[in-house]
């Protein structure tokens, strides 16, 4: 974790909400010159700010509505911190809580140089990025109306439809199969779902390809070289990395991707791992799909897997797979080569 230690004459911070701020103005010596709340509003905050153009900067927690904060200082040359939200505990302790509180709190991180640090996405991509995480979750409820089918052929104890519901004729052959018209027209509903889902997500996936080649065509075709990355996980993985040179080493990227455990010791004892939910979990997801489509069909692979179940099981075999490919996506970026998986089978 990565902490902002710049020096300014003045530290702003400021409790985000979707239609108030609470805003508290530090300056070095850590004397209150401003507290007040005031409404989410450009003309409001710049008014606030003028008086400390050139001489302040910014943090706000990371919540959903923090983009305009940051294209606003953006606009006005102002520096700007985007606080990680998990790590901003010390700002909900104590015996009382409230937004004035919480504003104080944050300026005081931002000027005693404890305030966590998370990524400011860039602002030509973010939507594009939303968009690819609007997509996914819409396929997972696709996937759920699915599974709604396969259970209420089970739970009418008829035979299993050994059909695939992504074709369009395989979605009208389960339109004929229940006698009860009421459960027929439940399952015509996922149907009728799926049916919409299948033709606008097309569209979307099309979009979204378009817009990367706009943004990181390089980036794009690199990632496509690797066996088992097709075109969704391409984006995934170029739409939540960002900008690579961000991550100093291999190492931290891996911690990003949530693809390493880390140890908790204490007086020289080991009690597990902790922190296995910090990080990116879309980027967790990307490889561990990778990893399993890598397999598919590839022999050396799978020789290189039992090598590795040799030593551990399956799931840790696949995880440390998943582990390597990220490294292997790391250099690949950084330094803009394709895959080469006789070095990466055998380095």
């Amino acid at each position: 974790m990565k902490f902002y230690t710049n020096s300014h004459p003045f530290y702003c911070g400021i409790d985000l909400h979707a239609r108030l701020l609470y805003v508290c103005i530090l300056d070095a010596l850590g004397k209150t010159v401003l507290h007040k709340e005031i409404k989410a509003h450009p003309e409001a905050l710049l008014q606030v700010l003028s008086p400390y153009l050139g001489k302040i900067v910014v943090g706000v927690e990371c919540m959903h509505c923090w983009y305009w904060v940051s294209d606003f200082c953006e606009q006005y040359q102002i520096d700007f911190i985007l606080g990680h939200a998990l790590y901003m505990r010390a700002i909900h302790g104590g015996k009382t809580k409230n937004d004035r509180i919480d504003s104080y709190k944050i300026a005081c991180l931002i000027r005693g140089g404890n305030f966590p640090l998370a990524y400011t996405y860039p602002k030509e991509m973010r939507a594009t990025r939303d968009l690819l995480r609007r997509r996914t979750g819409i396929v997972r409820h696709g996937a759920d109306l699915k599974a709604h089918v396969v259970n209420t052929t089970s739970q009418y104890n008829l035979p299993p439809n050994k059909v695939n519901l992504k074709n369009i004729c395989a979605r009208e052959q389960i339109k004929n199969t229940f006698d009860n018209p009421v459960v027929q027209r439940n399952v015509d509903l996922d149907m009728a779902l799926l049916d919409c889902y299948a033709k606008e997500l097309a569209k979307v996936e099309w979009f979204i390809e378009q817009q990367a080649k706009q943004h990181q065509p390089v980036y794009l075709q690199l990632l496509r070289t690797v066996p088992g990355i097709g075109k969704i996980l391409a984006l995934t993985l170029l739409y939540e990395i960002g900008d690579i040179d961000r991550f100093e080493t291999a190492q931290q990227f891996a911690s990003y991707c949530r693809l390493i455990k880390c140890k908790a010791e204490s007086a020289g004892k080991c009690y597990g791992t902790q922190g296995n939910k910090i990080g990116n979990a879309h980027l967790k997801w990307a490889f561990s799909e990778a990893a399993v489509l890598y397999l598919r069909g590839n022999p050396t692979a799978q020789k290189y897997l039992q090598r590795l179940q040799k030593r551990m099981t399956k799931g840790k075999a696949l995880s440390a797979l998943a582990h390597r490919l990220g490294r292997a996506v790391f250099f690949m970026l950084k330094h803009r080569t394709v895959f080469d998986e006789k070095r990466f089978l055998t380095g």
